[in-house]
Order: structure tokens, then sequence, then C-alpha cells
């Protein structure tokens, strides 16, 4: 009998560091993720359309959404006349990307800060959580922060595929608890308009935001 218990002990270490190890994997979600960040300030003459947008971080589990979101990405946080998108990796935030060149957009606007926080948060946890049954449909979402009206669109595949649109547009309605009309419009050329030079607003915002992406990676590294 006493040389049972060293058996059970190491037997209990063991099932002990087997339970922590799985306490601390992290939860993925379905697919990648990408933020990225356009800055339509300052804008620059003869630049071209989409010229200041950035990739900022890519993330693919529940905690470094989190981690991110809580520290820079909410909308109340960003200068005025700033763009944030959430895309699904390998999408880009621009008319001419393959995926989103036949799609378009749902479309809501909001006057207070805080309600544009709200639906931002919302639709986020609602693309990551694949809480739309046409996800595929899907491309990503734009929160557009502006000195009198901000807005928020959610940019879909196939602007032809009428049934896929109209289910999307009554869930994200139902997602973000708006009783106002919200609109939808196909996508349309903008390569003329000019936008401003990405090292030219630099600002602590942006610092502060690549900074700490930086930050997360290292220790996503380790």
């Amino acid at each position: 009998m006493a040389t049972e218990a060293p058996v059970e002990a190491s037997g209990a270490a063991a099932a002990l560091t087997e339970t922590t190890t799985v306490a601390k994997l992290p939860h993925q979600l379905e697919r990648k993720w990408t933020f990225w960040f356009d800055n339509l300030s300052k804008p620059k003459q003869g630049a071209a359309w989409g010229s200041s947008l950035r990739s900022v971080y890519s993330f693919d589990t529940v905690e470094e959404f989190w981690c991110l979101y809580d520290q820079i990405f909410r909308p109340s946080k960003f200068p005025v006349n700033a763009d944030f998108h959430l895309f699904k990796a390998g999408i880009e935030p621009r008319w001419e990307d393959p995926e989103c060149a036949s799609g378009g957009k749902w479309l809501v606007t909001s006057s207070r800060k805080a309600n544009l926080d709200t639906m931002w948060l919302e639709t986020l946890m609602a693309l990551i959580g694949e809480q739309f049954d046409e996800v595929g449909e899907i491309c990503g979402v734009v929160a557009s922060v502006r000195q009198r009206q901000d807005k928020l669109a959610l940019w879909t595949k196939t602007a032809s595929n009428e049934a896929a649109q109209m289910s999307i547009g009554r869930k994200w309605k139902e997602i973000i608890d708006v009783a106002d009309k919200i609109t939808y419009s196909f996508h349309v050329n903008l390569n003329s308009v000019a936008t401003s030079d990405f090292e030219d607003i630099a600002s602590p915002f942006i610092s502060h935001c690549f900074g700490y992406c930086r930050m997360i990676r290292k220790r996503k590294d380790q």
C-alpha cells in the first residue's frame, strides 16, 4: 500500500497539469479576421483612392479580439473622418477587391458616439460569432466617424442576391436594435476620389494603435 501513494499523487498532478493546460488554450474563431484603418481627414490632391488604408492586425481567437477592442478599437476613440474596418482575412475593404466588386452595403447612421460604439460592438460580435445565416455573403463592416453624423456599413458580396441581402439586413437590424429604416446600396466606382497620404496624417492615436498591436503579436509568438 505504501508504494501506491506516490503513483496516486503523480496521477493527480498529471490531471491537474492537463486541466491547467486546457484552461489556458485560446478560444478559436471559425475564421480569421483583420482590422483595417483609414483616415480621410487630410485629403491630398492626386492621391489614389484608398492610399491611406492600412491593415492593422489579424486575429483568430476570442481573447485577441477582446484585448484589441478594449484597448483601441472603439469608434468613440477614433479621430474625426477616420474609417475603421473589420473584414474577413484575405478581403480588403476596397471596391476593387474581387469579393466586394459585385456587392453592396447596408448602412445605418447615428448622431451619438455612444450609439455607434454599441452598434459597432454588437456587429463585431455577430460577425466573429457567425450569427448570420448567410455568412458567406458578408465581407465585413466599416465604422465611419464624422463630425455631424457617424455611419456604420455592413458590406456584402453579391448585391444581385436579393433574398440573401434582405435576410442579412433583417438580421443586422435586429442585432443592432434600431427602429429606423436602414438602407442598402450597390458599391460604386470611387477611383477618382482623392484620399490622404498615411505618413502625413500619423497621429498619437495611430502610433498607439500600431504599437499596441506589435506588443500583442510579440506576446502571441512567445
